[in-house]
Formats: C-alpha cells, structure tokens, sequence
C-alpha cells in the first residue's frame, strides 16, 4: 500500500529533495526521458544545487551529502549489464572537496578531481549511487561556486549528463513550531502564526512558503499571492491540499520574520485525525518548480497578500533544509459509522455464483492513518458453505478459517480484503468475488464483517454504532422446491434447541437491517426491508448468530462477529455499487 504520510506526500512533491524524512533545498534538475529509436535514455537525478557551511576557523569543517541517482525508465525491465559513472570535479576545485560514501549500489573512487563509480545491473526506477559527501575546501570564502559535471557510459545504453552545483555559504531557513492547538471539535477555527529565521550567512532573495493539510481540516482564507492545488484522490478521497504562497523581499541573516496577519485553520465538519506541514524555502523560480513537481495550480483568490513582517530581533541554497518544515497534527472530537454491505445471489450445482460486497462510510468524519500508512479497516468475508471463491480483488488474501497464513488463495474459507489508508466521508469500498458452487446448500450463509486491521483488536475505535459493521452474504436464499413458502419466510430448516430457531433463512430476508436504535431484523431470517419484525423461523435465536440452514458456520467468523457486535444482530443490506473501488 502506498505510503501517505505527511513526510512522504511532500516528499513525492518535490521529488528527491527528501534528506531524513524533511525536503531539502533547490530544485531538481529535469529528468526528462528522451526516445531514440525506440530506446530511452537513462538519467541523472539530483539537486540542481547545494551550499555547504563556509569553512571554520577551528575544528574539522561540516559535512553535506550530495544524493546523485540514475533513473532506469523501463517499466518493467532492468538493465543487467555493466556501467560506469563518471564525476568531473575539477569545477570546485579550491572551492569543496568531496569523497564518496561506502553505501550504494556501485563501487566508487576519486583520483585527482575525477571520480568514478562502477556499477552492475539497473532496475527499473530509481537506482542511488553512493551518495557524495563534500564539505567547503580550505580557504574557501563566502560566496564561492563551483559545478560538478556527471556522465555515464553503458553498451547500448544511452546517458544524458548532468550537473549540479556547489557553493560556500547562503541563506539557512529555519521554521519555528507553532503553538497549536491540536484537540479540537468540529467547526472549531484557530490562528496560526507562522515565524521563521534566517541563520544562514547571506539574505534569502524571496520566500516561498508551503502549506499542507489534509481533507479534514482548512484555511477559512485564499490569498492572491498563493497557488492552490487540491489533492490528489487516493482510491477515493483526496487526501492533501497544497499552498505555495510567494513573499517578495530580502530577507536577511540574522532575521526572524511572522506573517503579519496569522492564518486562520477550521477544523470542518469530516474532521478526525488531520495533518498540518508547513515550510519556508528561498523564493525563485528553482524552488516553485521543485514543489509544484509538475503538478497544476490554481491562481489564488483577489483578496488580500500574504505578507511577512521583520520581528525585533538581534541567495542561494539553503545551508540546511532539514529545519525549513514543521508539522502539526489534529485530533477532532468526531466519529465515523462504517456499515458492512451484504449481498444475496443464486446458482446451480457446477455453476457460478457472484458476491459484491463491501462497506461504505455515514460518515460525518474521514477516517485516515497517514502516519502509520495502515489500512483504516480490513473487510473479513466468510464464504458460504457449498461454495469455493475463484476470482477475488487484488486488495483480498486467502486466509483459513481462523484467519491464520494460507498459501494457496483459491477455495479459501475466508477473505481479508483492506482498504486503502484515507477512507472519506460518503465513500464506498466494493468488492467483486466469483464463485463456483460445488453443492448446492439451501440459505448457506457467510459474514461479512468491517473491522479493524488488526486480528487481535477488531473493533474500530472511531464507530460506535457497532451493530451494522456485519452483514450477510446469503447464497441460495429460499428453497426453489417450496414456491408457497419460498419469499415469505416462513420456511426454517434450520436446527433449535427446542425453544429458539438458530438459522432459518427466508428468499426475502437479505433486505432487512438492524437500526441505530437496535430495532432488529432477525438476522437472515427476517421479513420486509424494515428491519422490525421476525418472521416465522425466529429473529435469530441467539442473538446474531449466522443463518445455517442445514450448514455448519465457520466458528472464526461467528466469533468476529460476536466481538464486533457485543450481542447485537446480524445487519443484513443488499446494497451494490457500480464502481467496485474508488
């Protein structure tokens, strides 16, 4: 699953300027691939610049890595031949002197103002070489640059060079955490006063100020000076929301800076668990290019300027990045109400069946686990007795019926399918399971239960209305031999213990439902789509115990059941869904 952390959504932003979880600075160079023939070029990426500390007056000068990578375009094919890098760092020369770290994918040595790098083998994607480490050379001064020129030779494979520059000193943008506040209620709004040094060695020439956050939360202004890119959907939800503000101005070393009129920040009404990233980088047309990745913006509203004022206190790249972003996370008092989508279908000895079941999200919250990157829920579909699942979605792994490893995922006893890491408010998960039926089982019954990810805690800690996290996938609803009884309900062939019907199923019963108030409907044995009256065969016996007329139960799935339902009912929906995963 794809990670969608706060660091790893602007890190994705801005390409490879990520260094320990943060952005770096400048801007990376184009990594355009070109086409010959049929053939694409291979590629060095990079940052298109770097500064280094300016050398000390006493003790071993600062070190700063230089992240240089080759970019294999295939999509599914690697190069498995031998290739060589090569470094000409007669550029900065008297300027940094550089050495090669031990990690990587290539060996690597410098000889004179040229260093090389051997390598074997490229996968498809992002290949790094051992990084670069270079520090200012001795007498060095403020304000030195110098390029380091990068080419690479293969048999039958094409590089296209590339550069990257190295200088002594420059502005160093360190941003302050804001005092927020980060438990809050729905409709509740708060400042954000954002402040900012410059600790560096030379003015920063125009500030560009990114801000992130996520579906649940807002900022009750748009400013004319800002670009604004809404996020991107993630199976579904779009997750981030993008501002790059641009400030005019030097601003200098030895500065702190605010925004004269703070931000104001709404918690909306999906709000849950929500992120805030906020940095500040030298302005220009290198550091746009760098955040927008590509990506389009929108021109911002023609109300006010975002604008920065100097707080009384005693032009190139950043000195270091890894101070330019803070980030901020939200709780909101809110809750989300996930209900398991159940299905009912018919078949024949040796034919097929098919099962769309799902969940879907009442909201009023979006639920996302961006830090962690783990699935919100985990569907768990018990399949019928008398049936064996042959085509499943990508997202589902065969599981036996406790829910333990399964090597082989067809004919499994049990599914678990996750959803993705942001689920939004009104979103529905559906999923599409083919079926052959071997034997034919009146009313044979499986859960379908949304739970947590996690096996050993299944409930889901932001749902309290717990009743309707299982439904029914009922196969062979009614009994095609008994057409009198057939949709009324009134035929139970499952077993009693004297006093109550523990399973009897009836054609029409897949369209009832448990209320938020706990009216119920019976289980798979109900009549109507009200979810009020029991019919003939009991309203489920033992309290939502699953319909198993003349089948046995997996005991897995009545125990996830249980646990999810605390002595509550089956809820039983037929609700499809035309779009299988958003």
């Amino acid at each position: 699953m794809r990670n969608t952390t706060p660091r790893a959504a602007l890190r994705r932003a801005a390409g490879s300027l990520a260094a320990v979880g943060l952005l770096a600075a400048g801007s990376l160079a184009p990594a355009a691939t070109a086409h010959a023939a049929g053939t694409a070029v291979l590629h060095f990426g990079g940052p298109a610049e770097t500064a280094l500390h300016p050398y000390p007056a006493s003790g071993a000068p600062q070190r700063t890595s230089v992240a240089i990578t080759i970019d294999n375009p295939y999509p599914d094919v690697g190069f498995e031949g031998e290739y060589t890098v090569t470094f000409d760092l007669s550029g900065i020369a008297g300027v940094a002197d550089a050495v090669f770290g031990k990690q990587g994918a290539a060996d690597c040595a410098i000889t004179g103002t040229t260093g090389v790098c051997h390598g074997e083998g490229l996968s498809p994607g992002t290949n790094p070489l051992p990084e670069l480490r270079v520090t200012a050379a001795q007498g060095s001064e403020d304000g030195d640059w110098g390029t380091i020129r990068i080419t690479g030779a293969a048999d039958g494979e094409t590089f296209e060079p590339f550069s990257t520059r190295i200088g002594v000193g420059g502005p160093d943008l360190v941003m302050k955490q804001s005092p927020l506040k980060t438990e809050l209620k729905p409709g509740e709004t708060q400042p954000v006063p954002l402040v900012f040094s410059n600790n560096g060695t030379r003015a920063a020439d125009g500030i560009l100020l990114t801000l992130m956050y996520t579906h649940g939360i807002e900022f009750t202004e748009r400013y004319q000076n800002c670009e604004y890119k809404g996020g991107d959907a993630t199976r579904g939800v779009p997750v981030w929301t993008t501002a790059l503000c641009s400030v005019k101005g030097s601003f200098e070393a030895g500065a702190t800076y605010e925004l004269a009129e703070p931000l104001t920040l709404r918690a909306t009404g999906r709000a849950y668990r929500d992120s805030f990233v906020y940095r500040v980088d030298e302005g220009g047309s290198g550091a746009f290019d760098a955040q927008r990745a590509g990506a389009r913006f929108a021109p911002g509203a023609k109300g006010n300027v975002l604008s920065l004022k100097e707080l009384p206190t005693a032009r190139s790249a950043d000195l270091n990045p890894r101070d330019n972003q803070q980030e901020a996370d939200f709780s909101t008092a809110n809750t989300a109400d996930f209900v398991a989508d159940g299905d009912t279908a018919r078949g024949v000895r040796g034919g097929r069946a098919e099962a769309n079941i799902g969940f879907h999200n009442e909201g009023p919250a979006w639920i996302a686990h961006l830090r962690s990157g783990e699935s919100v829920a985990t569907l768990d579909f018990t399949v019928p007795e008398g049936a064996s699942v042959v085509e499943w979605p990508d997202n589902c792994r065969g599981v036996t019926a406790d829910g333990r490893y399964r090597k082989e995922q067809s004919g499994a006893p049990r599914y678990l399918c996750e959803a993705a890491t942001a689920f939004g408010e009104d979103q529905y998960l559906a999923l599409h399971f083919d079926m052959k039926i071997a034997k034919v089982v009146v009313g044979a019954s499986g859960a379908v239960v949304v739970r947590s990810a996690r096996l050993n805690d299944p409930l889901l800690p932001f749902d309290p209305k717990r009743k309707n996290n299982t439904a029914s996938f009922v196969l062979n609803a009614d009994d095609p031999g008994d057409s009198a009884t057939g949709g009324a309900g009134a035929t139970a062939s499952g077993s009693t213990d004297g006093s109550t019907t523990t399973g009897g199923t009836a054609g029409g019963s897949a369209g009832g439902s448990t209320g938020d108030g706990g009216a119920t409907s019976g289980g798979a044995g109900a009549t109507g789509s009200t979810g009020s009256t029991g019919s003939a065969s009991g309203t489920g016996g033992t309290g939502g115990g699953l319909a198993a007329t003349g089948s046995t139960a997996l005991p897995a799935a009545t125990a996830a059941a249980a646990a999810l339902l605390a002595g509550g009912v089956l809820y039983v929906t037929t609700r499809r869904r035309a779009v299988r995963q958003r």
